[in-house]
């Protein structure tokens, strides 16, 4: 196969993964909406453990003995403690913080995903992804509203928070790493069962506080199955294909998709600056993609 045409094959595969991740973007804005209903009926680390025990479940009956796999345990429990420690930390920091301050301060994964890779892998981003990332943090800034002063410093929520963002930011890299080409099923169980166990295990310090209602566990299954097992699976795939800065930045969108769905269901109004927001994190998206695509086709018209 000529150098051309496995760089078309190669390209061709990034996008497919790229709009998968697209996908799973849009659907995980929704859930803000489903969990923070859900949260009216149960404390987050019950609730947690039955989303992410009833994804697990459903995987561990796909996978089975995969699962078993020495090599898979092992890469599947450290990306779980990262996945875990990024809900927990979150969670705990709404505590002692506001919900702006968090979405923004979560959102920064998106600046240290590059760093990272940068830092522990020694991959540099392309000066385009470097841009995307910049315009995106930008946008998170304004669509979250945020009001973060240096004088004034951090709060205990806001460094808790901050330990989330870096948590997500080594659970995206460490999943370019290790997502492999096949068996993505067995991996993501092990890590939806390490969450699960870790947030039983948090239980008798938080205060578990259940209401079993219909509408508490209905969100917990549509959690599970779908942004849980489904979506943490195609994520894993598409991470296999492409690069983990293009992930942080198209999963920076996150709140965008949860801005849209809540005006369309009356929840809010958005002004100016959360259009502008919004705005400026799809720019941040494009300029990455086109740029790696223009970079691509200059790139194999040099070979």
């Amino acid at each position: 196969m000529s150098n051309e045409a496995s760089s078309h094959l190669e390209g061709r595969g990034r996008l497919q993964a790229d709009g998968a991740l697209a996908l799973i973007t849009a659907f995980w804005g929704i859930t803000f909406v489903v969990v923070k209903g859900a949260l009216g009926h149960g404390d987050p680390f019950s609730f947690l453990a039955l989303r992410f025990g009833i994804g697990a479940l459903a995987l561990t009956a796909i996978a089975r003995r995969d699962m078993l796999a020495p090599q898979t345990l092992r890469r599947g429990l450290m990306l779980g403690v990262f996945l875990f420690l990024g809900f927990a930390l979150q969670t705990v920091g709404l505590v002692s913080t506001t919900p702006s301050r968090s979405a923004f301060i979560t959102g920064l994964y998106v600046v240290f995903v590059p760093v990272l890779g940068l830092a522990l892998f020694r991959k540099v981003p392309r000066l385009s992804s470097w841009v995307g990332v910049v315009l995106a943090a930008l946008g998170l800034r304004y669509l979250t509203g945020a009001e973060v002063d240096a004088g004034q410093g951090l709060s205990r929520g806001d460094w808790l928070t901050l330990g989330c963002a870096v948590a997500y930011a080594f659970h995206i890299q460490l999943t370019e790493r290790y997502a492999p080409k096949s068996g993505v099923v067995a991996l993501v169980a092990v890590q939806l069962w390490v969450v699960s166990v870790l947030s039983v295990l948090c239980l008798p310090f938080a205060g578990a506080r259940v209401e079993w209602v219909p509408s508490f566990l209905g969100a917990a299954a549509f959690c599970g199955l779908l942004a849980s097992a489904v979506a943490i699976c195609v994520q894993t795939w598409a991470q296999a294909r492409t690069t983990a800065v293009r992930v942080a930045l198209i999963c920076s969108m996150e709140p965008v998709f949860a801005a849209v769905y809540s005006v369309a269901l009356g929840y809010e109004t958005l002004g100016p600056r959360e259009w502008v927001g919004g705005g400026l994190i799809i720019a941040g998206v494009l300029v990455a993609e086109l740029g790696a695509h223009l970079w691509g086709r200059l790139s194999a018209r040099s070979a």
